[in-house]
C-alpha cells in the first residue's frame, strides 16, 4: 500500500486553514460572538475548540511510542477524515477541550488557530519519515499512526468549519 504524501498532507493542512480563515471572513467579534441556541456554541467558541483539539492531537502523537514497522492504511485514512468531518451526528466534547470563553475577538481566536495549525504542519515535516510509525492513542479512534492523526486533524477542523458556517447562517 502506498503512504500519503507529505506534500499532500500538508496541502490538506493549509487548505483547512484556508477554509477557516474563509468561514470567519468579515465576521464581526459581536457577531463572533453569538450562540445561535442555548446549546450550540458561537463561533468564538467553535475557533477555541478547534485551537485546543489541534494542540490536544500533537499530544497524543508526543509519547514517543512507535510501530515496528509502518502501519500504512490509506483507506483508513480516508475514513478517519470523512468521519470526523461528517456534521450529521453530534458529537459531545471532551471537558478538557470544551471552550472556557478564552477569546474575546476573531482576531485573537484567529491568532491561537494559526499558532496551533503551524505546529501541526511542522509536526509533519519534522516527522515526514517516522509518520507511520509514529504511535498516538486516541479515546475514540483507539491506537493511529502519525497520518492517520493528521487526517482526523484536517477532519476535525473542516467540521467545524461546517459548524461556523451553520452558526454564520443563524445569527447573522
Amino acid at each position: 500500500m502506498e503512504q500519503t504524501s507529505l506534500g499532500s498532507l500538508v496541502a490538506a493542512l493549509e487548505d483547512g486553514r484556508r477554509q477557516l480563515v474563509s468561514a470567519v471572513d468579515g465576521l464581526t467579534d459581536n457577531v463572533a460572538a453569538i450562540k445561535p441556541a442555548a446549546d450550540r456554541w458561537s463561533v468564538l467558541e467553535c475557533l477555541e475548540h478547534i485551537a485546543a483539539v489541534e494542540h490536544r492531537f500533537l499530544g497524543f502523537a508526543g509519547t514517543g511510542a512507535t510501530y515496528d514497522v509502518p502501519r500504512i492504511d490509506p483507506a483508513r485514512e480516508r475514513d478517519l477524515a470523512a468521519r470526523v468531518a461528517d456534521r450529521s451526528t453530534r458529537r459531545e466534547a471532551p471537558e478538557a477541550v470544551v471552550p472556557t470563553g478564552r477569546f474575546q475577538s476573531v482576531a485573537s481566536a484567529l491568532a491561537a488557530f494559526h499558532e496551533a495549525r503551524d505546529i501541526t504542519v511542522r509536526f509533519a515535516q519534522d516527522q515526514a519519515d517516522r509518520l507511520y510509525t509514529i504511535k498516538a492513542s486516541h479515546p475514540r479512534f483507539g491506537e493511529l499512526n502519525g497520518a492517520e492523526l493528521l487526517h482526523l486533524m484536517i477532519g476535525h477542523a473542516l467540521r467545524h468549519v461546517a459548524q461556523i458556517r451553520e452558526t454564520r447562517r443563524a445569527v447573522e
